[in-house]
């Protein structure tokens, strides 16, 4: 208890927590804000202290960590707020965890490893994640243009916000990297009158992606294979990919970008919507890597930046969403609590209580940590585009106001 009580005094400046173990309770921090933790055993307890980034949230995961007095988030944002990025927070953590030349060639993730690491997460029940997302299931971080806007407006509002930067034009065709279940591929077509082809990895995805164009009645305009985006052919107008980045793996940018440069035409237009990370990219979260997302990585938007310039892509529009992602996580967590015994009956509580930890770890590293959202637009030709982003403007207007498609 005494190193426990050292590391908690020196994390929490603006908090105060009380730790109730078998063998006795203690109070950490210098004020403010109270919570109470319950260790239901003395071995979680030095599990925590050996390896707090993954075992806090395993401990939780498996009950023999509760919170007593409020939530798993409750006790990630005391922590993790109290020592936010801008105040130099996390610094330490990105050191260690730089990752070296050897540990990228070890993280190496081929064609067969991507599709079992697609699998793992998004090939699970899909009642799991239409209990969560909005009625289009769009699983990726929502534009807010007001956060009071309710989650299906603010994914409404992203759709439209990443067609503007395409610069599309009726005819085009689209490549749409990671469809997930095909929101985005439906939407492009309906609102610009583009044909698009999406590509996934998971099963799941592809049978419902499928059925909605079929419902759509637009299956010959938009169509869905379940390919590795190593494997596509052909040239695209415009390349979309929307959530997709973080699971290529830092050894394949480079390879990511030169297929991405082959499949567009010379006049072609990308549009890369990713997870990042302030300053330098480091290992990714232990737990995450673990339980839910194995084989992801974050990038710094500076390993975006070798990477597609080693192919001769241009890099013409940047933006940084910083807490869109937290407003998303929010609904989705706050959706999670709501349908909690739909989500248990699917599963477990000990499923439940390991999204429930996923979801909101997001929340506080969107809030305090070093993670953003990165919208990078990419050319190979420099006159690709208008020299100004008014057409930006004009198209998002335009496609905000298109009439939503027949129920």
């Amino acid at each position: 208890m005494r190193l426990l009580g050292s590391l908690l005094d020196q994390a929490l400046p603006d908090g105060r927590l009380t730790v109730i173990t078998p063998t006795g309770q203690s109070t950490y921090g210098r004020g403010g804000k109270h919570l109470t933790v319950r260790l239901h055993d003395r071995r979680a307890l030095l599990d925590i202290l050996r390896n707090p980034r993954l075992k806090v949230g395993e401990a939780y995961m498996d009950g023999r960590l509760t919170v007593e007095d409020g939530s798993i988030l409750d006790l990630l944002e005391l922590v993790v707020g109290a020592n936010p990025f801008e105040r130099g927070g996390h610094k330490g953590k990105l050191r260690k965890g730089k990752l070296g030349p050897i540990k990228r060639l070890l993280r190496r993730n081929p064609a067969k490893r991507a599709k079992r690491n697609v699998a793992h997460h998004y090939d699970l029940d899909g009642r799991l994640y239409r209990l969560f997302l909005d009625p289009d299931l769009q699983y990726s971080c929502a534009y807010f243009r007001d956060p009071a806007n309710s989650l299906e407006q603010a994914q409404a509002d992203k759709k439209a916000h990443i067609a503007a930067k395409l610069h599309l034009k009726p005819g085009q065709r689209v490549l749409d990297i990671g469809c997930g279940w095909g929101g985005m591929a439906l939407y492009l077509n309906r609102v610009a009158d583009v044909e698009v082809l999406g590509v996934t990895l998971s099963e799941e995805q592809l049978r419902v992606a499928r059925q909605r164009a079929a419902e759509a009645g637009v299956a010959d305009r938009v169509r869905f294979e379940l390919i590795d985006y190593r494997h596509a052919t052909g040239r695209f107008d415009r390349i979309v990919s929307v959530g997709m980045f973080e699971h290529v793996g830092a050894a394949h940018y480079r390879e990511f970008f030169g297929k991405c440069r082959e499949l567009l035409t010379d006049d072609g237009v990308m549009l890369l919507h990713t997870i990042g990370k302030y300053g330098k990219a480091g290992a990714p979260d232990p737990f995450t890597d673990k339980w839910i997302f194995p084989g992801y990585h974050l990038p710094s938007l500076s390993q975006m930046s070798e990477a597609a310039e080693a192919v001769r892509l241009i890099t013409t529009d940047v933006e940084t969403l910083r807490l869109h992602y937290a407003y998303t996580l929010r609904h989705w967590l706050a959706n999670c609590h709501a349908h909690r015994r739909e989500i248990e009956a699917l599963y477990d509580a000990r499923f439940f209580r390991m999204w429930e930890f996923y979801l909101a770890g997001g929340i506080v590293a969107f809030e305090n940590g070093a993670m953003n959202n990165f919208q990078v637009q990419y050319v190979r030709d420099r006159r690709a585009l208008p020299i100004t982003r008014d057409y930006m403007m004009e198209a998002e207007e335009r496609y905000r106001a298109a009439p939503p498609p027949v129920a």
